[in-house]
């Protein structure tokens, strides 16, 4: 077989000569691009036998069969000594390894030149450029055609066709410039979601003695794993016996958490199996950098996990810079600002000689790191919330109401973020999908019947349609009441009987006959109308997508005892909190509902979601109705009083039953609280929620437990 010319430019001069010469043997030459989609791809046409095929067609069918991934066609194209030297099954590995490892795509290219040196051997210019996961790469090659005994052209090939300085011994090789995974901080700068350090348990299979079953079993033991599991990666293609095979990630302890006066027991108990582990001829612990939540089940509602990324993901994102090494937001913040913080790796694409050195590099760029988020989370409200509710099924929202900053965002019971990031077992899994009270659950996201805490809102749409004087003394019927016999057996009840029944002492007594007699007043279609100005069954606007609220099961309050349920939050209405914080911030903001946003700015621009959802008076009225409701010692909400700083608020107690004759079902207990002024140090508007209150106190236990969350943020107590 001829030496094969290496890649050059030809000369104007030589291609003229070329062409004259070609001329002479009935061969023509120009010029042209590749159309790789046109004929080929259209069965339909006819399709010239080898014979038939000129040198530049023959290319062309070659680049075209590259684009398809096509390399067993492409070595039929190969004359019989290049097929001499490389077997069709290397081929196809060779050719699939170095384009497909590349990530080559939208291959083209444009035939130069050709020329002849014999009428049996024609040489074909051409220059070919193509995307790859280091960018664009284009060069100038040449390839060799041969005519065959049977009249047809063949390749002459060999790996210089690949990039025309790659030899049969050479690689190409992808270098990965890995970038890293922006961070999650809150409105202080303190890290909820960010670059931690892990301990790496990982065995050396030439350092294992000869009871190597034994040890094997320990190990799995230990580590709750099976000795199948430990088995397998010990005996991967890549291990060797200097190996330091990688078996399981354990939390990292630092050394000043075991010498502190009463290490917690997490820390002694991974300290106790450390000692153990290294007891083990092989083992070996060394640190490993992770992605870790230092909130643990305080914030991972909020700020969700990664996870390594899997097959069915590498399919539903392609060509996004993801790789088999990658991790993928997969629920919370992590999975919501996934574009954002993921970044973009670097890539080298480099030819190497038979020694692994560097020759050339075929195309680069630069990683990008991902972006760092800041959010308007305060990280030590946060976790006083959760610390409070922790024993309980809750949820909690808290927002600044004269910015829409959200504070915090919380739900109990909760799981760890960094189980899922050392590998969580399936035991563990399994315990808590099968847990009561459902710790996976997303309670802040959900929509719950608010019961009392809804009263407000219909106080402010009875306002502001006129169907409610707030002077009118709706009189004092006692603790039972129905509008006549056609309700049947069915009552509206209340707790509190007292005199001059208006929309203040409605309020701060929170009497349900009232706000049932209220909403009769304004009519199914006002109510319907006007909840739905105000969000209902619509989107709610907010980074993280939060169930609809609802005013009815259908589009429509269908009767009159619905119409009165609905009047002091039962029925079938459901509030998601957040929803219901940003309705009350209309009250401090003189009529105006704020939008909630989540992303912290040094100065932040307050921004309106519904505007004048109210009159100034209207919110001026209730605000001051629901200050006197904890002021008021007769007020529902009276036990969150203080004397320090004045606040108003209003409680909330929801019957969740089967049926309105139902006697077993539950109670939610909520409590919607903020602070009046304005000026305030610390501004704060609080919805907590907490589940199955009914022999708890009600609404009262939710005050407790809010209490103590008031003192440590209004006063920085710590």
């Amino acid at each position: 077989m001829k030496k094969r010319r290496k890649s050059s430019i030809i000369p104007v001069c030589a291609a003229i000569l070329g062409l004259l010469s070609l001329l002479t043997i009935g061969l023509i030459c120009f010029p042209y691009f590749v159309n790789l989609e046109s004929d080929f791809t259209d069965k339909t046409k006819p399709h010239k036998s080898r014979e038939a095929q000129t040198p530049e067609e023959l290319l062309t069918e070659y680049i075209r069969l590259l684009n398809r991934h096509e390399y067993k066609k492409m070595y039929s194209l190969l004359q019989d000594d290049s097929k001499n030297t490389i077997t069709e099954a290397d081929f196809i590995i060779r050719n699939q390894n170095i384009y497909e490892g590349i990530e080559a795509r939208n291959i083209r290219a444009e035939i130069t030149g050709t020329t002849a040196e014999e009428p049996s051997d024609v040489n074909v210019s051409y220059k070919i450029s193509f995307d790859s996961v280091a960018g664009s790469i284009q060069f100038e090659n040449l390839a060799r055609f041969t005519r065959t005994d049977t009249g047809e052209y063949a390749l002459d090939w060999d790996d210089s066709q690949i990039f025309p300085e790659l030899t049969s011994e050479g690689k190409v090789k992808v270098i990965v410039k890995k970038a890293k995974r922006g961070e999650i901080f809150d409105r202080n700068g303190i890290l909820l979601a960010g670059e931690g350090v892990a301990s790496s348990i990982g065995l050396v299979p030439g350092k294992m003695s000869e009871e190597l079953a034994n040890d094997i079993k320990k190990l799995a033991k230990l580590l709750k794993l099976s000795p199948e599991d430990i088995n397998k990666k010990r005996k991967a293609s890549w291990v060797r016996d200097d190996s330091l095979v990688p078996v399981k990630t354990i939390r990292k302890y630092e050394e000043a958490d075991l010498l502190a006066q009463a290490p917690d027991s997490g820390t002694l108990e991974t300290e106790k199996l450390k000692k153990a582990l290294l007891k083990i001829p092989g083992v070996m612990i060394s640190d490993v950098k992770v992605r870790y939540y230092p909130l643990g089940e305080k914030a991972s509602h909020l700020t969700g996990y990664v996870q390594a990324i899997t097959a069915e993901d590498l399919k539903k994102h392609p060509n996004e810079g993801y790789t088999s090494s990658s991790v993928i937001g997969r629920t919370g913040l992590e999975s919501l600002y996934e574009k954002e913080l993921k970044g973009q790796n670097g890539y080298d694409i480099v030819i190497t000689d038979s020694e692994g050195a560097a020759k050339s590099t075929l195309a680069s760029s630069p990683q990008e790191n991902g972006k760092d988020i800041y959010l308007t989370i305060d990280s030590a409200l946060q976790a006083k919330l959760y610390d409070q509710f922790k024993e309980d099924k809750s949820c909690s929202v808290a927002m600044n109401p004269f910015t829409g900053e959200v504070l915090a965002l919380v739900s109990t019971p909760s799981f760890d973020s960094n189980d899922f990031i050392l590998g969580i077992s399936k035991d563990k899994w399994d315990l808590m999908n099968k847990d009561k009270a459902k710790p996976l659950y997303n309670r802040f996201r959900q929509v719950w019947c608010p019961g009392s805490s809804f009263k407000p809102v219909i106080a402010a749409i009875g306002l502001t349609e006129g169907a409610i004087d707030p002077e009118e003394d709706f009189g004092n019927v006692g603790l039972r009441w129905q509008k006549d016999s056609g309700w049947g057996n069915y009552f509206v009840t209340t707790l509190h009987s007292y005199d001059n029944v208006n929309l203040e002492n409605a309020l701060i007594h929170s009497d349900n006959i009232y706000f049932a007699k209220a909403a009769l007043k304004i009519g199914a279609p006002k109510l319907e109308e006007g909840l739905s100005q105000l969000g209902f069954s619509e989107t709610f606007p907010f980074d993280i997508r939060m169930s609809s609220s609802q005013y009815s099961n259908t589009k429509t309050i269908d009767t009159e005892i619905q119409l009165a349920d609905t009047g002091y939050g039962q029925g079938q209405v459901l509030v998601n909190p957040l929803h219901l914080a940003c309705l009350y911030s209309a009250f401090l903001n003189q009529g105006n509902i704020l939008k909630p946003c989540l992303l912290y700015q040094e100065k932040p621009k307050t921004e309106m979601w519904l505007p004048d959802a109210f009159s100034r008076e209207t919110a001026e009225r209730i605000k001051n109705a629901l200050i006197k409701t904890v002021d008021n010692s007769a007020g529902t909400a009276h036990a969150a009083h203080r004397k320090d700083i004045v606040l108003g608020a209003k409680t909330g107690t929801a019957e969740i039953k089967l049926s309105k004759s139902d006697t077993t079902g539950t109670e939610l207990g909520w409590l919607a609280v903020f602070t009046a002024d304005s000026q305030a140090e610390k501004p704060l508007l609080l919805v907590s929620m907490a589940e199955d209150v009914k022999l708890r106190g009600g609404s009262s236990y939710v005050i407790k437990k809010v209490n103590p969350v008031l003192d440590s943020y209004l006063s920085d107590l710590p």
